[in-house]
């Protein structure tokens, strides 16, 4: 396990980096999003099995790819297909390497948000005081949380205060962490959740399920690297999705599909479905509680001012614009 002074270290090694830069289906996910306005759950997190984690826990970076419809299916709505962002692993995003240059033009910059990487925290522990009536605590009671910026940044800056002095997941001198939501705006607001004051110890209970069912290696739960093929898959699907087109379930399905479509019959079924290990976020005010966010969009660079369309500005027509820029 790394010391709070190793976590300490990397955290403000990887701050100044930035800052020079220009398995799902079973209950064991907290759903701490399904709280309702006002409610507080404890949680204790643990340490990564794996010991060469610095951190107790791990990012991940997932691209949405949202599509009209399902091809072949009358009076289909609009699905979404979560892909892994390869700049997890530190390779070159194909996604990524054309949204970035949408941040140049102002016209385009909520398009670029729109498939901008969404980054999320994989921990796992204990909940210890649960307002959700009817999530069902797994026989297995370390349970794993999806945990997004907002709350993240409350976790990162807490590790960084000076009178820390013990680690959080310490067994005998942690501390508690309280989620606690609200709302701002009319979406859900994590911004009040905070770290216990008074350290605490595992309780027998908590020990001897840590005993038995031995902690989760926090990478385990990221998705599949993807390869060479799937990568030209992904980038097939991200102009489809822009250019408006539907899923075609038959071209992408053995590779990747919205959460509850089936692969299709001649698929090896080597590829698992990458949106079921979190909830999918949907436009609708007071329902956008997923743990995802933007917060990382680049800000914009020497921006080209581009004329306003008349009318509505279309996908095919964004895509267009996008693509004879580049080969300008």
């Amino acid at each position: 396990m790394a010391s709070l002074a190793e976590i300490r270290a990397r955290l403000q090694s990887a701050e100044s980096n930035k800052g020079g830069q220009s398995s799902g289906g079973d209950n064991a996910i907290y759903p701490h999003w399904n709280m309702d306005e006002g409610a507080n759950a404890t949680v204790r997190f643990l340490p990564d099995a794996n010991p060469k984690n610095t951190f107790f826990w791990v990012e991940r970076a997932m691209i949405k790819l949202p599509f009209n419809g399902i091809k072949g299916e009358m009076d289909s709505k609009q699905v979404q297909v979560q892909v892994p962002c390869v700049e997890m692993w530190g390779d070159a995003c194909p996604i990524l390497a054309e949204v970035r240059t949408w941040f140049k033009d102002k016209s385009l910059e909520d398009m670029g948000r729109k498939y901008w990487k969404k980054r999320s925290y994989i921990f796992q522990g204990f909940v210890r005081e649960n307002p959700i009536g009817d999530d069902k605590t797994p026989e297995n009671p370390i349970r794993r949380f999806i945990i997004g910026p907002q709350i993240f940044n409350i976790i990162k800056g807490a590790l960084m205060d000076p009178e820390l002095e013990e680690i959080p997941t310490d067994l005998l001198r942690g501390l508690d962490f309280r989620i606690t939501k609200t709302s701002k705006g009319g979406y859900a607001d994590y911004s009040t959740s905070k770290w216990a004051r008074k350290e605490s110890a595992l309780s027998e209970t908590e020990q001897a399920a840590l005993e038995s069912h031995g902690l989760f290696e926090l990478a385990s739960f990221l998705p599949k690297k993807p390869g060479e093929v799937e990568l030209r898959v992904m980038k097939e699907m991200f102009e489809a999705s822009v250019d408006g087109k539907p899923y075609d379930t038959e071209r992408w399905g053995q590779y990747f599909r919205p959460a509850g479509v089936q692969a299709p019959a001649s698929s090896s079924g080597n590829h698992a479905d990458v949106s079921e290990d979190a909830p999918v976020s949907k436009p609708v005010v007071n329902n956008n509680d997923a743990p995802f966010d933007t917060d990382d969009t680049p800000a914009p660079t020497a921006p080209i001012q581009a004329a306003k369309p008349s009318g509505g500005q279309n996908a095919q027509d964004i895509l267009a614009m996008i693509r004879s820029r580049q080969k300008a």
